[in-house]
């Protein structure tokens, strides 16, 4: 009896993989909005091949692989047994690339299929919603391909891709904590005055002093480690400059104006911006190739593992769960992210006939996320992943080597100012529109 069920079961998430029925049909799917269940799904193909590519690029991978008889091309053989494969492209920097490449095209090619999908009834919903398992059988095959492109000037001309993906996604990312610090914002205001429970403001206060007090101890860290008395003169005006514009804006969030068109904007938002800001800078001073300046950088190694790095990877996790689970009342980041209103909520499911909780379709009228936007914010993603595990290193075609450079620096604070405009804009458009609707 117990075999039975267990192949009822199997069959059961055979037909989820392999069919066109949404994942909200398959008994072995979570109970949820069949829209929140397909974009974890495809954030658990990014971040399957993230953790690839941090194999990939582990220090001694290629040492250890070429310990394996008969595989990597000069390493240990076998009598008899000619080695094929070149390690030199499936570790190190060129296999983060060409994976990285891979979910690139991957993500991009979903994009464009789904251009103005517009609800669940759509012919190609069924694609976006089911055939998991050959959306996985895709991308294996689009990533086999992708380690058979030549070297030439693919590695130098993907970087200026990577560079300009990167610099899209730190702006969505920061969209993302906006939203996040404005939704915990909202939810721990109104726990406060529906209790009378004022631990909820003191939790406030804590985190807003607590993000403040870092990013003040990183800009004196920062002064100490990456300037000199005699040089450094961008870095401290990167820094001074960070810091003017992190004090503007948390000044800007508590006006009396500012409060009355916007009352759940404040300084934890602030708070979060300054210190995300902090991080950007920090990210983009480890990248000057002045090693009088970067005291990461170690002379005649590429140094691949850093603190930077490990963080940067850290705020992707988060921004990527959260971008798939999120439910935001805040109407100006719904329109830059294109999703509705609370359209990311978890349902409590429905049950079926054999007692089997399952996901509800909540897209039948219209979709809760633009499809091709979520796609596009991936592949963005992918390229973000791709910097971020080669260090903003640019591949040099003459030595096949990597090196700090000033345009990954330059790419980075650029991001971060026209991201602090941006939170501005957001604190005083409803007062330059004030008839337009910003609630």
């Amino acid at each position: 009896m117990g075999a039975c069920l267990a192949l009822c079961s199997l069959a059961s998430c055979a037909s989820c993989l392999c069919g066109s029925a949404p994942c909200l049909l398959c008994g072995c799917c979570p109970s949820s909005n069949n829209s929140t269940v397909t974009r974890l799904v495809f954030s658990f193909f990014l971040l399957l091949g993230t953790m690839v590519s941090v194999i990939m690029i582990l220090p001694g991978m290629e040492t250890q692989l070429r310990k394996i008889p008969g595989f990597c091309q000069g390493g240990t053989t076998i009598p008899g047994i000619e080695n094929h494969v070149n390690c030199d492209v499936i570790v190190g920097y060129k296999s983060v690339y060409r994976m990285c490449f891979a979910m690139t095209c991957f993500f991009f090619l979903f994009a464009a299929i789904m251009i103005g999908v517009r609800s669940s009834k759509d012919p190609r919903a069924p694609i976006q919603n089911g055939f998991w398992f050959f959306k996985f059988l895709i991308l294996v095959g689009i990533t086999v391909g992708a380690f058979f492109i030549p070297d030439g000037t693919f590695h130098s001309v993907w970087f200026y891709f990577g560079v300009t993906g990167s610099f899209i996604f730190i702006l969505i990312q920061l969209i993302l904590l906006i939203d996040f610090a404005h939704s915990w914002n909202k939810v721990w205001v109104e726990n406060a005055e529906n209790s009378d429970n004022k631990c909820w403001f003191a939790g406030l206060l804590s985190f807003t002093f607590l993000h403040y007090a870092l990013a003040f101890m990183a800009v004196v860290l920062f002064y100490v480690y990456y300037t000199q008395p005699d040089d450094c003169t961008e870095h401290k005006v990167f820094i001074s400059l960070n810091l003017i514009f992190c004090v503007i804006i948390s000044f800007v969030s508590i006006l009396p104006k500012i409060q009355e068109a916007q009352p759940h904007s404040g300084l934890l938002q602030a708070s979060l911006i300054s210190l995300y800001t902090m991080y950007v800078t920090w990210s983009a001073m480890t990248n000057n190739p002045n090693r009088k300046c970067n005291p990461s950088l170690t002379p005649g190694t590429v140094q691949w593992w850093d603190a930077q790095g490990i963080v940067g990877l850290i705020i992707f996790l988060f921004c990527t769960l959260y971008a798939s689970i999120r439910s935001s009342s805040n109407t100006q980041v719904n329109k830059l992210m294109q999703t509705e209103e609370g359209g990311g909520s978890g349902g409590e499911g429905v049950v079926g006939e054999d007692g089997i909780r399952r996901a509800v379709d909540n897209e039948e009228e219209g979709v809760t996320y633009s499809y091709s936007f979520f796609h596009f914010h991936l592949c963005l993603a992918s390229l973000y992943i791709m910097m971020t595990l080669t260090n903003w290193y640019q591949p040099d075609t003459t030595t096949q080597a990597m090196q700090s450079s000033m345009p990954a620096v330059w790419v980075k604070m650029s991001s971060s100012w026209l991201g602090l405009g941006l939170y501005l804009w957001t604190l005083i458009a409803p007062l330059i529109f004030p008839d337009r609707d910003f609630n």
